[in-house]
């Protein structure tokens, strides 16, 4: 198996935090009819849950996910914990 190393890219990205659509990531609230159900992901209610529209169609946003918006202009959530192992903070001047 071959070894590869990514391409070093500055993202946008934005953290959903239960509450609130956010228009410019085409993400919505989930809306489910029993929306007190739980996600299989993380446990918590589907009320607090995001819908994002993505390349693929729509994924479901937990709570503490990143909201990233991709080098073709799409977006797609992403876990806290990969997030965090995959991205560094670009200084402002960077």
């Amino acid at each position: 198996m071959n070894k590869f190393k990514k391409k070093p890219i500055v993202i946008e990205a934005i953290q959903f935090k239960d509450a609130g659509n956010i228009p410019e990531v085409e993400l919505t609230m989930y809306a489910k009819p029993d929306g007190l159900s739980t996600c299989t992901h993380c446990g918590k209610k589907l009320i607090k849950h995001g819908s994002v529209k993505t390349l693929e169609g729509y994924h479901i946003a937990c709570p503490n996910d990143w909201i990233i918006r991709g080098i073709k202009g799409e977006h797609y959530p992403c876990k806290p914990d990969i997030f965090e192992a995959t991205y560094d903070k670009v200084k402002e001047d960077e």
